[in-house]
């Protein structure tokens, strides 16, 4: 009965340790921490008409550039307009389209397209988009884009009211450009491959560098620096691509990196990873606030007859008060449950968090890098 009671017990530590293991570093593969480098999307953008609108498009008068717009298209098909003519256009708005040129498209692939107006457009609903060219920085044309517009938002309005939901200005055509030119791209013929870290981290350079070198033997990978992986891949085109599938697809445990505060000055929020640390300090946290309130008092003669004027005199009374301010010591703190419970026993608003961490921070109680955005 010991035996078999120690043979449980040496169990049970090995998969506390197993978890402890796992619950303190995470594999990752090398394909959500890397991009190859070159391997990219293309910009493109143009200028287009969407028509067919339920009288909800520009108003001309306000957007003269529609009105030309239409012209020029017009005469292009063989219509003329006669020269001072006023179009009142309500079905017709000008846009702006925009897509990415996905890596490796050929003639003829879709890709998607996102619809903005430009104009004072009330809504896009309902909207076709006329054949629009897409170009690249290059000024080249590299798509084509027309098809009917995908609105998410909807909205309703009668006797002066209105109710909207999400955005009415603004539209997706799903697969709505066609690929008329191809970004030409030398990855079969470079000597050599490069992998590029999302984040910058010597750590995980050397990490992803070693373990592509368990794989396929030394010298295959080396880390040039803190963010680029340099790989002697095969030159056979075939061969590279199964090369860089199998790299793409191997794990490693990579850590959260450095510690940071990410302070957003605008949403009032504060996101922090797990490395974050404290050491103790104290802080005296409150909220001074001055009052002036002002009233006006009329002053009347004491007798009809004595001569007297009725005046109006103003009575000011000023305040101040000063809540909190009570002196918090926090006391040091390694991991994040604790630096979190530390914080919030300071009963302080996002706003004044901010203020305090970068106080910590100039102190020395914060090891973490602060970013504010």
């Amino acid at each position: 009965m010991k035996t078999v009671s120690l043979l449980a017990l040496l169990r049970l530590l090995c998969l506390s340790l197993a978890l402890l293991i796992s619950s303190t570093s995470h594999a990752e593969r090398i394909r959500d921490l890397t991009s190859v480098q070159g391997v990219r999307s293309n910009a493109l953008i143009g200028y287009g008409l969407v028509v067919g609108l339920d009288g909800t498009g520009d108003q001309t008068m306000q957007t003269p550039f529609t009105t030309q717009s239409l012209s020029n298209m017009l005469s292009q098909l063989g219509i003329t307009v006669p020269s001072g003519t006023n179009m009142q256009l309500k079905n017709v708005a000008a846009v702006m389209v925009t897509a990415d040129l996905p890596p490796f498209s050929r003639v003829g692939d879709k890709i998607d397209v996102v619809v903005s107006s430009m104009g004072n457009a009330k809504s896009l609903r309902g909207g076709t988009l006329l054949m629009t060219p897409l170009k690249g920085v290059d000024n080249q044309i590299y798509a084509l884009a027309q098809g009917n517009l995908l609105v998410t938002g909807a909205g309703a309005q009668g006797g002066g009211s209105r109710v909207q939901v999400n955005q009415l200005n603004g539209a997706r055509i799903s697969g709505g450009a066609t690929v008329e030119r191809e970004v030409m791209t030398n990855f079969a013929g470079e000597p050599l491959l490069r992998l590029q870290l999302n984040n910058e981290d010597f750590t995980v350079a050397q990490q992803i560098s070693d373990e592509i070198n368990r794989r396929f033997g030394p010298a295959t990978a080396v880390a040039e620096d803190a963010r680029v992986i340099r790989l002697n891949a095969p030159q056979e085109s075939a061969a590279r691509v199964r090369f860089l599938a199998t790299v793409q697809n191997l794990q490693v445990n990579a850590g959260a990196g450095d510690a940071r505060v990410i302070i957003n000055s605008r949403t009032g929020s504060v996101v922090m990873n797990r490395h974050v640390m404290l050491d103790a300090c104290a802080v005296a946290q409150g909220d001074l606030t001055v009052e002036v309130s002002r009233t006006h008092q009329v002053s009347q003669p004491t007798t009809p007859l004595a001569g007297g004027e009725t005046v109006v005199t103003p009575n000011t009374q000023v305040s101040v008060r000063a809540a909190g301010g009570a002196l918090q010591r926090i006391n040091t703190s390694a991991d994040l449950n604790s630096v979190v419970r530390a914080l919030n026993r300071l009963g302080a608003t996002p706003n004044d968090l901010m203020s305090i961490l970068e106080s910590m921070k100039s102190a020395g109680c914060l090891h973490a890098r602060l970013e504010t955005n």
